[in-house]
């Protein structure tokens, strides 16, 4: 069940620019399983599950369910259920979260376009999401609870098992918030240091494959740059621009310290693979990758 994983490694399957287009994420505590589908398909109420979840696709939200690491959660979360929105925007990269008692309380507040209650923290704090959904692809759960549970050791309180991030191939994958990176092949071996790294304000240009909200092209640029020019601050470097030369090629403009640089962002259609462990196989995936950076 874990071979679509190790294929993509063998195939060396390129990671970057593949992070979700959304900038803001709601987090939803649902302990217990996990069907495909997620929220929809768990222990909260089905009818309850589709209302939160159109009305974060209608606020322009990614719907994540999380549950804590280890043992599930029998009935009712002690203290209640938590509620994150995380906002990943430059200048505004925080957390927020509430507690309710049910998940229904949320709804109405929800599809009237957001929370009029007052939340219970605004955290600015790394937090990691780690991808556990068996349902959807068997290799997440392999290889992102064992994860899950090393991060869990390290940093205690911040972290959580949560539903598809895509890039089932790429397991384990980590979405760390609020700053909206998103890793793959993270191992469990080196989670202190990886942790250590992300709570420096580093990217992990080993493990990145991309940030939230930005096109796949200006994260393939972004990170590239990071690493071509050494520089680990993920608040160094942004993104000015990106211009189009053709259909696989494109140059993007992004800020450093010391000025900007254009980095050349090539893309092309890799050979059929089965992606995911529960898809078709013959399927094909755009790969980008930078190919070169100047003043």
């Amino acid at each position: 069940m874990i071979l679509c994983a190790v294929q993509a490694e063998a195939r060396g399957d390129a990671m970057l620019g593949t992070a979700p287009p959304q900038t803001r994420v709601l987090l939803v505590h649902q302990p217990g399983p996990w069907g495909p589908r997620g929220l929809i398909e768990s222990r909260c109420d089905p009818q309850i599950a589709r209302r939160i979840d159109i009305a974060a696709a209608a606020a322009g939200m990614r719907l994540q369910a999380i549950r804590r690491p280890g043992k599930h959660e029998v009935g009712r979360p002690a203290g209640g259920f938590d509620i994150g929105v995380a906002d990943s925007r430059a200048g505004a990269a925080t957390v927020t979260w509430w507690k309710v008692d049910d998940l229904a309380e949320i709804v109405d507040e929800l599809e009237a376009g957001g929370f009029s209650r007052a939340p219970l923290s605004v955290e600015t704090a790394p937090v990691y999401l780690v991808c556990a959904h068996a349902r959807h692809d068997a290799c997440c759960a392999l290889r992102g609870r064992p994860v899950a549970q090393a991060l869990h050791v390290v940093r205690p309180g911040r972290v959580w098992e949560t539903t598809h991030l895509g890039g089932d191939r790429f397991a384990a994958n980590v979405l760390v918030l609020p700053t909206g990176e998103l890793y793959g092949r993270v191992q469990p071996e080196g989670a202190a240091a990886f942790a250590d790294a992300v709570d420096a304000g580093d990217v992990v240009t080993e493990f990145a494959r991309g940030r939230i909200g930005l096109s796949p092209i200006a994260q393939t640029a972004l990170f590239y740059a990071h690493q071509e020019l050494g520089i680990a601050r993920r608040d160094a470097l942004s993104v000015i621009s990106v211009e189009r030369i053709d259909a696989d090629n494109a140059r993007v403009e992004v800020q450093t310290p010391s000025g900007a640089v254009i980095v050349t962002v090539a893309s092309e259609m890799q050979e059929p693979a089965q992606l995911t462990c529960r898809g078709p196989e013959g399927v094909r995936a755009r790969a980008y990758r930078g190919v070169a950076l100047s003043r």
